[in-house]
């Protein structure tokens, strides 16, 4: 199966959706471990994205300089 690609805009919407589910008690508690554990997925790809932007941004600077 193809990883579906990965949009930061969309993975950030997520994760503010399942904070604002947690925060507001909605959660039953046999899904909160699951929203949690998808939550802290998207944040780790979220990391993976910024770090590979930052260094394609300071490799481009590298070659102007």
């Amino acid at each position: 199966m193809a990883k579906k690609e990965f949009s930061f805009s969309e993975a950030v919407k997520e994760i503010e959706k399942i904070l604002r589910n947690i925060e507001s008690g909605s959660l039953d508690v046999d899904i909160l471990s699951a929203e949690v554990k998808k939550a802290s997925e998207l944040i780790r790809e979220c990391q993976k994205k910024l770090k590979s932007t930052e260094d394609e941004i300071n490799s481009i600077f590298k070659e102007m300089g």
